[in-house]
């Protein structure tokens, strides 16, 4: 077999989304808002401290998911991502809401979402507050699902971590995923119709970085949560301008999920998706001993 599929056949364009982006920016940041384009929005509520807050959904993973009797896995990837995102900011996260929708609500598939999301809550010390059950027939076909979340978190601005004093000499550190997590799951699925994957590593949730990441805060000049954009393109996300990180690709071992997909998607299509085993980045100015540094910035 040979690496032909792209997202884009699949059905996604990157491209169109960092357009939408940049179309929409002027318009968000007229509001006042700050840190559109990053992985949290800031706000600020006085006495120097920060609101930051990120929304995002599990996508098309959750077709997979439901036809494999994976829902609750599903709720955690939610919840982790969420989190994963306010936390790159430096902040502490504290809730999170949820929106769960479908055509025709049921109760067990909901209740496995929720129940996902809730445990994760539970390890990063973060309120599951509420959120929103609809019902939607005609807008959602038969049988679908969507959930999406909002985590909401705080932060002192004078610890604030933005990437603002990342120079060229940093090294860039990873830490492991879970497999795929959340991201690339409609060229995933694309891939399923010619090749079938059933390893622990295609539908593992979302792995949560609170652990790495509080413990970095005193030390890390960005984070990066990897998710759809591959490592290169979320980490240009808190670099500033005029650097960039090169990465040395074989620093690191790939969960077996990658070699599946390799076999039908090319490389830098790969590159340019998929997390391929790193979820999560930090960049310092010197790692310590038992970190995996896999890149420089120059």
């Amino acid at each position: 077999m040979t690496g032909s599929k792209s997202y884009a056949q699949a059905g996604v364009s990157l491209e169109t989304a960092a357009a939408v982006v940049e179309r929409l920016r002027a318009a968000v940041e007229s509001t006042g808002a700050s840190g559109f384009g990053a992985f949290a929005g800031l706000h600020p509520i006085g006495d120097g401290r920060m609101l930051a807050a990120s929304t995002d959904g599990v996508g098309t993973k959750l077709m997979v998911a439901r036809e494999r009797g994976r829902l609750r896995d599903c709720g955690a990837d939610l919840a982790a991502h969420c989190i994963n995102d306010v936390i790159t900011t430096g902040a502490n996260a504290l809730m999170l809401l949820d929106y769960v929708a479908a055509g025709e609500i049921k109760l067990e598939e909901v209740a496995q979402l929720v129940e996902g999301a809730a445990e994760v809550c539970r390890a990063a010390g973060v309120a599951l507050v509420g959120g929103e059950t609809a019902e939607l027939p005609g807008i959602y076909r038969p049988g679908e699902l969507d959930f999406a979340g909002t985590c909401v978190g705080i932060v002192e601005r004078g610890e604030l971590v933005d990437g603002s004093d990342v120079r060229a000499g940093d090294v860039v550190i990873g830490f492991p995923s879970a497999g795929v997590h959340a991201n690339g799951f409609t060229l995933v699925r694309s891939v399923l119709d010619d090749e079938n994957y059933d390893g622990a590593d295609l539908l593992a949730p979302t792995r949560l970085y609170v652990a790495e990441a509080y413990a970095l805060r005193d030390r890390a000049k960005a984070f990066a949560h990897v998710t759809g954009g591959g490592i290169l393109g979320n980490l240009s996300r808190v670099l500033p301008e005029g650097v960039h990180a090169e990465l040395d690709w074989d620093s690191w071992e790939r969960p077996p999920v990658f070699e599946w997909l390799a076999r039908h998607v090319a490389e830098d299509e790969l590159r340019r998706v998929f997390n391929l085993g790193i979820g999560w980045c930090a960049v310092v100015a010197e790692p310590v001993a038992g970190e995996t540094v896999i890149g420089h910035v120059t």
